[in-house]
């Protein structure tokens, strides 16, 4: 039987809170040791090249050295693959740690500079990096053309110096050998559909034909690095990293730095901008320092006079304007230097705070005015009247605020306690 309360009755707002704590708090561990993670991955890059290209250059049965580490590369009679063994005599294969530590570095740095969701990345191709024309000043400015995904839109983002260089290395990672980059099939495991074959930049030789890459492999990708890297957490526990984080962190410090959230919302992508300013983690310290910044601006926008040291007078001044809040049945709570909008008629203001002291004094000016009321009712002043019924209702009001805040307390007798037995 289905459960009589609908989704849309249920309140999820404390699990959506929930949610996004859980979200900020992975960003705030991650995008501090982010630098460490590109640096990382950046260097094991150039060791692998660096082995690769050496034992390419060795005879095999020959030892070679590569970054400072002796190997020796065997001599294999069926080898497609460049193999190598290190001073332990483990065999390992160069050509694919290469590959992996390349296309972890690439990941890194696509995710990063752009924060698009994987699937994005993944259907990135050759014919998505086009050229633009300012038309003020007619300068090319390289763009980067995102496939429809999860909003089914298609976007432009503006491809910074430092991701130009990462494009152009995938780019002549996977041209073929006639120098064009290979048009692949590939599978979209969303729609359970092939695609039509593209010159994907993700892609890589399997088995003896060419492939795109898939989301679980990137994935295995990123936690072989980061497994190699040993980063942890506040818990002490290894840091687990998945491709959304890179977007989350992108938004975080986009926003943080300058950028506009409504332009952050663009180039992410998403419907709602609540959506993007979800993704942003604000740090303790971010807000700190932007209210001391607001508080700057303020000050520099207001006359610089406000801000000198009081004079004996104008203090004199303002401690006497507490003094003149005293009236006789209680205080007023009007703002510092503002005049009394009723004219001081203070039974009929709601800044009045009665004193309790002051109730028989209330109580004696109520009947005075019904006495006064009742008089002109007969004597036939109407416009007195009018003015009196006010001035009542004021009077009556101050009471029940007395009331309501200092009521009478009388004793109730709860009895003496007694136990079961007594009873």
């Amino acid at each position: 039987m289905p459960c009589p309360i609908s989704e849309a009755e249920a309140n999820f707002g404390k699990e959506v809170r929930r949610r996004k704590a859980r979200m900020d708090q992975r960003t705030r561990e991650r995008l501090p040791v982010l630098p460490r993670l590109v640096a990382a991955v950046d260097v094991e890059r150039k060791l692998a090249a660096a082995r690769l290209d050496a034992a390419r250059a060795a005879s095999p049965g020959t030892a070679f050295s590569a970054s400072d580490e002796r190997w020796h590369r065997p001599q294999l009679p069926y080898a497609h693959a460049t193999w190598a063994d290190d001073v332990q005599g483990l065999r390992r294969n160069l050509n694919l740690e290469e590959s992996n530590a390349f296309w972890t570095w690439a990941t890194v740095e696509v995710l990063r500079h752009t924060g698009v969701r994987i699937e994005e990345m993944l259907e990135l191709s050759h014919h998505g990096i086009v050229q633009y024309r300012l038309p003020s000043t007619g300068e090319l400015v390289p763009l980067l053309q995102l496939a429809p995904s999860k909003t089914d839109e298609e976007r432009l983002l503006l491809v910074t110096p430092e991701l130009a260089d990462v494009l152009s290395q995938i780019v002549r990672c996977v041209r073929d050998t006639t120098g064009a980059v290979p048009r692949v099939p590939a599978y979209d495991t969303h729609e359970k559909v092939w695609l039509p074959a593209m010159p994907w930049l993700f892609q890589y030789p399997r088995g003896g034909e060419r492939r795109r890459m898939t989301p679980g492999g990137i994935r295995h990708l990123l936690r072989r690095a980061l497994t190699s890297l040993g980063l942890t957490g506040s818990d002490g526990a290894p840091l687990a990293w998945t491709p959304h984080d890179f977007r989350l962190m992108f938004v975080t410090d986009a926003v943080a730095n300058g950028l506009p959230p409504h332009i952050a919302q663009i180039i992410c992508g998403h419907k709602d901008i609540s959506t993007t300013m979800g993704y942003k983690a604000i740090y303790p310290d971010e807000a700190i320092e932007a209210h001391r910044a607001f508080i700057a601006r303020r000050r520099a926008l207001r006359p610089g006079q406000e801000y000198r040291t009081p004079t004996s007078e104008e203090w004199d001044d303002f401690l006497g304007h507490f003094e003149k809040r005293k009236v006789s049945i209680g205080t007023c709570a009007r703002a510092f230097g503002s005049p009394c909008i009723h004219e001081h008629a203070c039974v009929r203001c709601s800044l009045l705070r009665p004193d309790p002291a002051q109730r028989a004094r209330l109580v004696d000016i109520r009947d005075n005015l019904l006495a006064r009321i009742d008089e002109a009712e007969t004597e036939g002043w109407l416009g007195e009247v009018e003015g009196l019924q006010v001035s009542l209702a004021g009077a009556e009001e101050k009471l029940r605020q007395l009331d309501r805040g200092h009521g009478q307390h009388t004793a109730v007798d709860l009895g003496i306690p007694t136990t079961r037995g007594d009873r």
